[in-house]
């Protein structure tokens, strides 16, 4: 009897290790002692980053009968999940304390989240893929759920739990197809070789069940028209809540697409990259255009999420090396500015008070200048304005579709981000050039937490101006 490499999977052993540690934690602590279940959770994603970095070889590593891989995607996009999670834990943890939630359950439920995620990133089979999607996407509703007495926050949970059951069911759907379509194969590189031999045969067949697959996998991007459940599942959520899923979860959700399209289906690029293409042009479109109308500043970035993973799209659409970095160089720089955009929000919510409405920033930078600039920093990124890093994470979009072809569609990018800017510019201009309504007052007075927060805001211009290391870091992740 043989036993499976375990290496690979260390750091998901030690994550699940550390999530029953923490269940028996805070099942046998008092309330006054639920700070424990914070530690824990900071000293899980630090356990998991190093364990990463331990296993780390250098060369491609596959095991449970190769089910489960390790290459260079697996470990750039885990230790980025795992520093942005622990970013998140800084930026959320007096809001999740203040709001009385059972906060070992929340941490529990994060950091089954956060599993989900990285057997999401590591998976090379169909089905494994679809177990780390579920793990993923159950956590993320119980976490939605868990402040069970408001009302928004239960219809947001129920909202996302059926109709992320139903894009669940119409992926297997299609997963079903391709695998009677290639003779029984779930194993990406084994569905890659059954369409090598079959040649033209069940071509038919394949195209059907890949339907299926993009409506399950753009419907976790959130694009149109499967992006009903952005904006509202935004704006139900918690802002903790809305911290995890604006920011941390598309760094996996883009590798799953990319494991499951160019890993396994990328003979039918001809088909899905046009399918990507139409749906990618819609959600720039309708994201950037409905989101003019928002005056709720979680709503507003739902909608804008789904506009920017149009550019996410456009850049698969090129199946190109060049687009596929750029398009994890996209990602990840989106999800650092995400992360301080609700950092900050979350900072500026105390007690029973959420700052989500534009008019609880008027006059931000007459009662709190050093946020209200760091807010103009996040929205002027965003908008793609130079030197901040969104500029040249949307210019290495714009240069892979011209490169690969598609001039109109650049151009049409171009015109749509000319429209998205107009309602990143007025949170500006309501912080800079209104009254304020109220004084906001900072929920978090830790140093460590504020200091954190300079420093992803100033990575944002960093960055910027010097894009070369981590472009060629996403580059290597792709080309690897």
């Amino acid at each position: 009897m043989t036993y499976p490499n375990l290496i690979p999977v260390l750091p998901e052993l030690f994550m699940a290790f550390m999530i029953i540690v923490l269940l028996l934690a805070d099942a046998f602590t008092s309330e006054s002692q639920k700070g424990v279940n914070l530690v824990l959770t900071m000293v899980a994603l630090i356990g998991c980053f190093a364990l990463q970095k331990y296993v780390d070889h250098g060369v491609t590593e596959l095991t449970f009968n190769n089910m489960f891989i390790l290459d260079n995607l697996a470990m750039g996009t885990k230790m980025f999940t795992y520093l942005f999670s622990f970013v998140a834990v800084l930026y959320i943890k007096r809001y999740v304390s203040d709001k009385k939630y059972q906060s070992g359950e929340f941490y529990a439920i994060f950091l089954f989240s956060v599993l989900g995620m990285m057997v999401m990133i590591s998976a090379d089979n169909m089905l494994i893929l679809y177990v780390g999607l579920e793990l993923f996407s159950l956590a993320l509703y119980g976490l939605i759920a868990l402040y069970r007495d408001n009302v928004r926050a239960t219809e947001a949970a129920m909202k996302y739990f059926i109709l992320g059951a139903l894009a669940s069911g119409i992926l297997l759907y299609g997963i079903s197809f391709v695998y009677g379509a290639t003779g029984g194969h779930l194993q990406l590189e084994d569905v890659l070789r059954a369409m090598l031999s079959l040649g033209d045969n069940n071509t038919g067949l394949m195209t059907f069940g890949l339907v299926f697959i993009v409506a399950g996998l753009v419907f976790k991007l959130g694009l149109v028209p499967f992006h009903m459940w952005v904006p509202d599942v935004y704006e139900g959520s918690p802002l903790a809540v809305a911290t995890i899923i604006g920011s941390l979860t598309k760094i996996a959700a883009v590798v799953f697409v990319i494991r499951f399209l160019i890993g396994g289906l990328v003979l039918l690029n001809p088909a899905w990259s046009i399918m990507l293409l139409i749906l990618a042009c819609l959600s720039l479109f309708f994201g950037n255009v409905i989101a003019i109308a928002q005056t709720n500043i979680k709503r507003m970035l739902g909608y804008s999420t789904v506009a920017h993973m149009g550019f996410v799209a456009l850049g698969l659409v090129t199946v190109s090396v060049d687009g596929v970095s750029a398009t994890i160089f996209y990602v990840v720089t989106y999800s650092l500015t995400a992360l301080a955009g609700f950092g900050i929000l979350t900072m500026l919510s105390k007690g029973d008070f959420e700052c989500q409405s534009l008019d609880d920033l008027k006059g931000l930078s007459k009662t709190h200048p050093v946020m209200a600039a760091l807010v103009m920093l996040v929205m002027f990124s965003m908008a793609g304005i130079p030197p901040l890093v969104g500029f040249y994470a949307k210019f290495k979009i714009l240069a892979a579709l011209l490169a690969a072809g598609y001039v109109g569609v650049a151009v049409f990018a171009v015109i749509m981000s000319l429209i998205g800017a107009f309602y990143y510019i007025r949170v500006v201009k309501v912080m800079y050039f209104e009254e304020p309504v109220k004084t906001l007052e900072m929920a978090d007075v830790c140093v460590f937490s504020r200091s954190v927060l300079l420093v992803n805001v100033a990575l944002l211009i960093i960055i910027g101006v010097l894009p070369s290391a981590l472009m060629m870091y996403c580059n290597a992740l792709v080309s690897g």
